[in-house]
């Protein structure tokens, strides 16, 4: 066949077969650059988290987050208490009303951060009910009754588990699973320490390995969802109120919408079907991670690597 003969049947092969499914994969992937990703804000440890740099106080992080909040449009975050923080660090007293005064929804941490898993559940309980006034006095009247567990542990022994559901069940309690995280504490003491040196290049490159943390940590939970059900869940974004986390949201918010995030409130994000398991008593075989659930299809489960040691050695 003459070669202007071979290119006109592949062209004709093109029009019949080759270019609808292009023009296919093409809307598809619109379609998916288009649909936003959905994720719910939470912040732990209020009123205080982890060290401070000099000139720094809680009422200045609580500040520079809300501001970040307001200017990313972030609708309501929810920031998890431990009301002992008031009694250790008087200066903090003055977070949780700043907090509120933003229009953000406070809810339970239990008082002293106590590990499920290394007390009795009636000492856990203690603890949690201990925070509830403090709860009560700031959100007034409005719903506060959600529980991120301490260390996300949920008691180590069965039995243990499902007695604390039905616990927190008994108390009208919702639980805060999480569903992404990048260990944002992490650098919030190696951040004081290198303000207390003038450790300007130090400082720099902490921004830049939490930056790269959060965005690894997406690309993770994302791909462990699309293996999963080949969807993205809406996630559920662990964090703490820490000076550094302060100092970079802004970026931090930035780089979550510049990747097709869509900021949802938590009561949103718990409605989709994955975390049914949170509103559940009696005993589940629903994971309430993704990794458990890669887990329990017998799917491998990969890693995400995240800078601790070096943080740790940083400005020392």
């Amino acid at each position: 066949m003459p070669i202007e003969g071979r290119r006109s049947a592949r062209a004709r092969v093109w029009a019949r077969w080759i270019a609808p499914v292009v023009a296919a994969v093409a809307t598809m992937g619109a379609a998916q650059a288009a649909t936003p990703v959905k994720m719910a804000l939470t912040f732990d440890d209020l009123p205080a988290h982890s060290a401070l740099p000099p000139g720094v106080s809680r009422i200045d992080v609580a500040g520079r987050l809300l501001a970040a909040f307001h200017d990313a449009r972030t609708g309501p975050v929810y920031g998890f208490v431990n009301g002992v923080h008031e009694e250790r660090e008087p200066d903090s007293v003055g977070v949780l009303s700043l907090w509120r005064a933003a229009g953000h929804p406070l809810a339970n941490h239990t008082w002293s951060h106590l590990d499920l898993n290394t007390h009795s559940l009636a000492e856990w309980e203690t603890d949690l009910v201990r925070n509830e006034p403090l709860l009560e006095r700031h959100m007034a009247g409005q719903d506060w009754r959600w529980l991120r567990y301490p260390f996300l542990s949920e008691g180590e022994t069965p039995e243990k588990h499902v007695a604390a559901r039905k616990l927190l069940k008994a108390h009208g309690y919702r639980i805060a699973s999480v569903t992404m995280s990048f260990g944002d504490y992490a650098w919030n003491e190696p951040y004081a320490r290198c303000m207390a040196k003038g450790d300007a290049a130090a400082v720099a490159s902490l921004e830049a390995s939490y930056l790269k943390a959060a965005k690894d940590s997406l690309d993770y939970s994302r791909s462990l969802s699309a293996t999963l059900y080949g969807r993205d869940i809406p996630y559920v974004l662990l964090m703490h109120a820490g000076a550094f986390d302060a100092r970079v949201m802004p970026r931090l918010l930035k780089m979550y919408q510049d990747n097709g995030v869509k900021f949802v409130s938590l009561e949103e994000a718990e409605r989709d079907r994955f975390y049914a398991a949170d509103f559940k008593t009696k005993a589940t075989e629903a994971p309430t991670t993704l990794e458990n659930a890669l887990k329990a299809k017998g799917l491998p489960v990969p890693r995400l690597d995240l800078p601790f040691a070096d943080l740790d050695k940083m400005c020392r």
